[in-house]
């Protein structure tokens, strides 16, 4: 007879019969009552009263009785503490058992009983198992410390089991290796800070030979554990992807899917030049393929994952999109992630094979599915420009189905496709209008109105078509009524005379009858701009629009990164980071894919010395953006004053709303656009303080650079970029502006040339800096004291000084400039190297530096490659010293040269550097130090420019 006979009964008074059961003296009648009592406890039965009882049972030789009572134990000993102490003396008597089982099964029951009285009890038994001769006593053990750590971590420190189980990873038994890391990994995961898990060279070695004898899930804890460590060259990178690769042709779909994410995050850094970089992008796709042949729930995990993977690497799988291909029995959250895939996939090269599939796909039954195939059909275009003509064929064929759904959702990939390719399709309106009465979806109203506005002049009902939408405008969703809003708009700009009431109609609609702020404000604006300069309305309503991009629907870059470091993980199939969806401390680590950011290598630090009351004042606080709409409407184009402190900026919103509805741009830059005196006044005179020099206008020429035609000269060494264009003469009437910025004699310079590419003469410049991250603004007014004529060029010089308003930018040096002229008012943005601002007087004393290396915390560490760079160590330190990065000390370590480096920023932020260079070796190693980490990006580029320039 089975054990089911146990869960039958439903006597009354069974608890005095257990009792008595449980203390007879036949071994059998004991072990039978034991059973009855686990299973009125399975279905959850109250029988703590007999916990006196049960416990009594423990001291037996017999193996099973006694798996029995600890399971009992488990369960009851939180609501009996003191009860449960009665238990303590057999659990440490059993851990001294013969029998590893035995010894085993009490040091795991011991670890699953979370009371605090007895947890002291068992540091002795847990010390002896973790030294255990049976290596079955020792796995048992490190999974206990890791227990124990979750209810007392501080016990665990002071008695010393953190050390232990790291000795445990040099373990001789494979399995003992994998459940210590598995204990350290659940460690450091409560504690993202203490950096248990110390991964060096010598641990992988032992972590690997140990991978190729674990169970799979010894395995997969490895796997996790070597995907933290980050390797020290290419070298190391390719010898550990050598030995974790077999793990690809595993069973266990886990198994494979960890070995992947070791692979993907070492190979970037393998040189793609590598051969053995192809052979491991070959090996990567057959068990990625093989996940494909499973059941249903294990494909949508690996397709999820195998998402992301083309996202970084669609090199990787580009042979492979037959495996991708619909079958008719797949469940529908398949079908649909297939589908994305496949669009990742699409190439030129298949796209013939695509589309077969695609048209085939919208003609199923499944709506959602469909409309999703029709979705990608227009994506397909998007993507593959070559095939344009045979999806927007294709689309057609669908649309003469008039089958509803696939009808709307063509219109809507159709819209898309006339942003990608202005003026090559246009000929499909007249289809499309054919179905205008069909749609009744939001979306593809909405992309049909936006057809129609867009292309007005060329449908001759144009007004009757967005009139009858008009009809119910009340009724139509806040998509269709901005859209059609703006449609009706457009219209009106194009055909004036015969839609002035169509115009006056809707903007009466959407201001003075609607509830809705989004709808009001856009038709209060377009109302003033209509009413007050129906050219601006021309040029801002029916401006050029910008090419949609390929991919719309790619995951942001750095999100990208940290989900690559999850794949196999539950952050992998959300496509969310584990800090979005894991509630407490525990999973917020952010992770990296080493090569793309500051890694998290511990880098070798200078000398540490003491340099007792040596601190460091804390730099300016960087602002963060405000709003730039405000900031943009504020700007006043006169010269910053050159002394005396700046002046609070004016609420920029505010003064934004006044202007918007004011007298439109004339008033707010000024009044009239011309070289009128009114405009000369408002940006000012040149204020004295300004240096002849500086204001002059650079003649060109080798002279200049020189100090040879009086300008201002220029250390040899220090690095000046080239001109870049910064803004083009389409966007500026004819006015073309490149520029560089320079620092000379410790003036930072922004010198640009101004080319006139129109007919007419341009006169009465001037400039305005927005707020920006380091408070740069001009020293002093923009001089060009001649005109420019047509095709004619000027070189200027402009002193910047860094008093201005400070707001912190994106990236955090940019720069957004205004300049006017007597033909308008232009803007353009530019970045500047941060080299620009490093001062002359940023060289730190010894004793100061080591003491602030000490001081800033690992965390505001950043690491970074410099590759390609040819120059000895010397030959380095001089040419950054010529941009204001100086070498305090050098050291050579078995062959490395270490340079230590400090640079200060202009508003007070010091910058402590380590420069590694290795002879022969053109990669350089650079980590940075700060206060404030956020500069450290743009501080390696600037390394890189001036080592590399």
């Amino acid at each position: 007879m089975t054990d089911s006979k146990y869960f039958t009964t439903t006597k009354k008074g069974e608890i005095f019969e257990l009792k008595a059961e449980l203390n007879s003296d036949k071994k059998e009648k004991k072990k039978e009552a034991v059973k009855k009592v686990i299973a009125s406890m399975t279905v959850g039965k109250d029988v703590s009263a007999l916990f006196p009882d049960v416990v009594n049972c423990m001291q037996t030789d017999n193996l099973e009785l006694k798996k029995l009572v600890y399971l009992y134990l488990m369960n009851y000993a939180k609501s009996q503490p003191d009860m449960a102490i009665m238990a303590v003396n057999t659990f440490v008597k059993d851990c001294e058992d013969p029998n590893p089982l035995i010894r085993a099964l009490a040091v795991r029951t011991m670890g699953c009983i979370r009371v605090d009285k007895i947890t002291e009890y068992l540091c002795e038994p847990l010390r002896k198992c973790l030294k255990d001769e049976d290596p079955y006593v020792r796995k048992t053990a490190a999974v206990c410390v890791a227990k124990l750590h979750d209810i007392n971590a501080q016990l665990v420190e002071d008695q010393g089991f953190l050390d232990t189980l790291k000795d445990l990873i040099s373990d001789s038994n494979p399995m003992v290796v994998a459940n210590a890391v598995a204990a350290l990994s659940e460690i450091a995961e409560s504690h993202p800070n203490s950096n248990l898990l110390d991964l060096n060279p010598q641990t992988i070695n032992k972590l690997l030979t140990a991978l190729n004898e674990c169970t799979e899930w010894g395995q997969i804890f490895i796997l996790d554990c070597l995907a933290n460590y980050t390797p020290r060259d290419d070298r190391e990178s390719q010898s550990i992807c050598e030995r974790v690769t077999p793990r690809l042709s595993h069973a266990n779909s886990a198994v494979v899917l960890s070995a992947v994410k070791v692979l993907m995050k070492f190979m970037e850094m393998l040189p793609k030049d590598l051969d053995y970089y192809g052979t491991l992008l070959k090996k990567l796709a057959p068990p990625l393929v093989t996940l494909l042949s499973a059941e249903p729930e294990l494909q949508y995990v690996a397709l999820r994952n195998i998402n992301l993977i083309v996202q970084r690497r669609p090199e990787i799988l580009k042979h492979e999109m037959k495996v991708f291909f619909v079958k008719y029995n797949d469940p529908i959250y398949v079908k649909l992630e297939k589908l994305d895939i496949m669009i990742r996939l699409a190439s030129q090269a298949n796209i013939a094979q695509v589309l077969a599939e695609l048209k085939e796909y919208a003609t199923e039954v499944d709506v959602d599915f469909v409309r999703k195939a029709v979705r990608a059909i227009g994506r397909c275009a998007i993507k593959v420009e070559q095939s344009a003509e045979r999806c927007v064929s294709t689309l057609l064929d669908l649309i003469q189905t008039k089958v509803n759904y696939v009808v709307q959702e063509a219109i809507v990939v159709i819209k898309d496709i006339f942003r990608k390719y202005p003026n090559k399709y246009e000929s499909v309106i007249a289809t499309l209008c054919e179905n205008l009465d069909s749609l009744d979806e939001p979306e593809a109203r909405a992309a049909m109105i936006w057809i129609v506005g867009e292309y007005a002049e060329r449908i001759d009902n144009a007004d009757e078509l967005l009139e009858s939408f008009l009809e119910g405008f009340h009724d139509e969703s806040t998509q269709v009524q901005l859209q059609l809003l703006t449609a009706i708009v457009k219209l009106f700009l194009k055909k004036p005379t015969e839609t002035q009431e169509l115009v006056q109609q809707v903007l009466s609609l959407a201001t003075q009858d609607s509830d809705n702020p989004d709808l009001r404000d856009r038709g209060y604006i377009y109302w003033r701009l209509l009413s007050t300069d129906p050219v601006a309305a021309k040029e801002v309503v029916l401006a050029e629009k910008p090419l949609i991009s390929e991919e719309t629907d790619l995951i942001e870059p750095t999100l990208l990164e940290e989900l690559i470091c999850h794949i196999g993980t539950l952050a992998s199939v959300y496509h969310k980071p584990p800090s979005a969806f894991v509630e407490g401390s525990r999973g917020v680590q952010h992770k990296r894919l080493p090569g793309s950011a500051g890694s998290g290598e511990s880098v070798e630090s200078p000398d540490t010395a003491s340099a007792a009351g040596v601190s460091e004042a804390p730099p300016a606080v960087i602002p963060s953006q405000g709003d730039l709409l405000g900031d943009l409407l504020n700007l006043d184009l006169t010269p910053p004053t050159t002394t005396g402190p700046t002046p609070p900026p004016s609420s920029g919103m505010q003064m934004g709303a006044m202007d918007l509805l004011g007298g439109g741009l004339d008033s707010l830059l000024g009044g009239d656009l011309g070289g009128s005196p009114a405009l000369a006044a408002g940006f000012g005179a040149p204020p004295a303080a300004v240096p002849a020099s500086f204001s002059a206008p650079v003649s060109g020429g080798l002279d200049d650079l020189f100090d040879l035609g009086g300008g201002v000269g220029m250390p040899m060494g220090t690095y000046v970029p080239t001109k870049a264009l910064w803004l083009p003469a389409m966007k500026a009437k004819g006015l073309e502006i490149s520029g560089t910025f320079a620092r000379r004699a410790g003036v930072i310079q922004m010198e640009m040339t101004l080319t006139n590419k129109a007919m007419s003469v341009m006169t009465d410049f001037a400039i305005q800096f927005n707020r920006n991250s380091f408070g740069l603004a001009p020293a002093g007014p923009l001089q060009v004291l001649t005109p420019i004529g047509p095709n004619q060029s000027i070189e200027v010089a402009l002193p910047l000084n860094t008093v201005g308003p400070v707001m912190k930018m994106e990236p955090l040096n940019n720069l957004q400039v205004a300049v006017k002229n007597n033909i308008d008012v232009f803007y353009f943005s530019c970045q500047y190297p941060i080299s620009m601002l490093f001062v002359e007087d940023g060289k730190m004393e010894r004793q100061v530096f080591l003491a602030t290396w000490k001081d800033i915390p690992n965390d505001n560490e950043s690491q970074f490659q410099i590759k390609d760079c040819h120059l000895n160590s010397d030959a380095a330190s001089n040419k950054l010293q010529g941009s204001n990065i100086f070498t305090i000390a050098k050291r050579t370590v078995e062959g490395q040269d270490m340079l230590y480096q400090s640079m200060k920023l202009s508003n007070g932020i010091w910058v402590l550097a380590e420069l590694r260079v290795q002879a022969g070796n053109p990669n350089y190693t650079v980590s940075l130090k700060c206060r404030a980490p956020e500069v450290s990006q743009c501080v390696f580029q600037s390394y890189e420019a001036v080592l590399k320039n």
